[in-house]
């Protein structure tokens, strides 16, 4: 007797086990492919179910999406927030850090922050997401900052604004590195970025006070 096989159908898991591994296999497509390539079929054909069962869980794909892109980077920021050394100095520890996420192995979650970015400007969901998500990083790294700086009282540089100088040139040279602009030694720059933000102490800047009248001072108020 001639038979046929059919393909076999997906296995019934409980409703947890399959929202979770709705999101699992997004977080990798993202991973992969990044966040633009999050659609219900590219999902589904993913973690090979229905679109419809896709839909059923995740019913507005904006919240979806920007679901995934905090799994991402919320798993990559408290791995290296962890890495954190007490026992090091300040200086090796963010150099660390910054080296950690200035490699190229980590060049897919960069491609998920740029992207995010630039989609988060018309998805509302996902746009608050990441105002969060880069609120986190700074408050992570300014906390490291200060705690360094009350142990040393000669470190003499504010914990928020060099958070925010620190960042600026991470996201920035990981944006670069995904269309192979950036300098041929990444880890000397971060070296070289990290050394004046924490060598110069942050001074309020003297205006001249012929200068608070003029038109020009006025215009760029």
């Amino acid at each position: 007797m001639k038979t046929t096989s059919r393909a076999a159908a997906p296995r019934r898991l409980p409703p947890e086990e399959r929202e979770r591994s709705i999101l699992d296999g997004a977080v990798a497509l993202a991973s992969e492919s990044g966040l633009e390539a999050l659609t219900v079929r590219a999902v589904a054909a993913r973690v090979g179910v229905t679109p419809a069962l896709v839909a059923h869980y995740r019913p507005v794909m904006e919240s979806f999406v920007a679901e995934v892109f905090t799994a991402i980077v919320a798993a990559e920021r408290d791995e290296v927030i962890a890495a954190y050394d007490d026992a090091v100095d300040l200086r090796a520890n963010l150099l660390r850090l910054i080296e950690t996420l200035l490699d190229d192995s980590r060049d897919d979650v960069a491609m998920v922050w740029v992207q995010s970015w630039a989609l988060g400007a018309r998805n509302e969901a996902l746009g608050a997401r990441v105002r969060a998500e880069m609120d986190l990083w700074h408050s992570a790294l300014e906390d490291l900052i200060a705690r360094a700086i009350a142990e040393d009282p000669a470190l003499r540089v504010d914990a928020g604004s060099s958070a925010w100088m620190l960042l600026a040139m991470v996201d920035g040279m990981s944006a670069h590195s995904l269309v192979h602009w950036a300098p041929r030694d990444r880890a000397d720059l971060a070296r070289r970025t990290l050394s004046a933000v924490l060598d110069v102490p942050v001074e309020a800047p003297t205006i001249p006070l012929s200068l608070e009248t003029t038109p020009l001072a006025e215009s760029h108020r």
